[in-house]
């Protein structure tokens, strides 16, 4: 009677160490690298080019999704405007985007004018992005209503959010 319930107990036995070896097989995939595409023959500018763009964006109005001084813009929008137009460098579009390029990082006290600078609001995750301009301070769109600006990265809302930096070969 227990003669047929054999064969079922081994595959049992079997598929169960099967499952658990796949298990120990599995790796979790990593990040993904964001590429972003590189200049086109611009060899001649430098990050005061970039800085002096962006602090001539200051003023212009926040819009969410807006990647255009005529339009306005958000936070990755106006990152993504000021490499594109001075340097011609194409970033992703998010700001969790940016912050996953091929780019080397920068440590807080090593930042040089035209480094991306980026912050978390509640998670680990990146949700907003700047171009560091010198001096403790940084250029940004900080929220609906609002325009383009400079604030200090020393400010304590900003300095309890800071994720990192990167900075983008030109």
């Amino acid at each position: 009677m227990h003669a047929h319930r054999e064969p079922l107990r081994r595959l049992a036995i079997l598929a169960a160490a099967a499952m658990l070896a796949a298990c120990g097989t599995l790796q979790p995939k990593p990040e993904p690298v964001v590429r972003f595409t590189a200049p086109s023959g611009r060899h001649d500018v430098g990050p005061n080019d970039i800085l002096f763009r962006a602090i001539g964006l200051v003023g212009t109005p926040y819009r969410y999704g807006g990647d255009t001084p005529k339009g306005g813009f958000d936070c990755s929008g106006l990152v993504d405007y000021v490499f594109r137009d001075v340097a011609g460098i194409v970033l992703p579009r998010t700001a969790e985007e940016i912050s996953r390029i091929a780019a080397p990082e920068v440590e807080r006290d090593q930042l040089q004018s035209g480094d991306i600078v980026f912050f978390h609001y509640r998670s680990r995750s990146v949700s907003h992005v700047g171009i560091y301009v010198g001096k403790g301070r940084f250029v940004h769109a900080p929220n609906e209503g609002g325009t383009v600006r400079l604030d200090y990265l020393d400010n304590i809302y900003w300095r309890e959010h800071y994720s990192g930096a990167k900075r983008v070969p030109l």
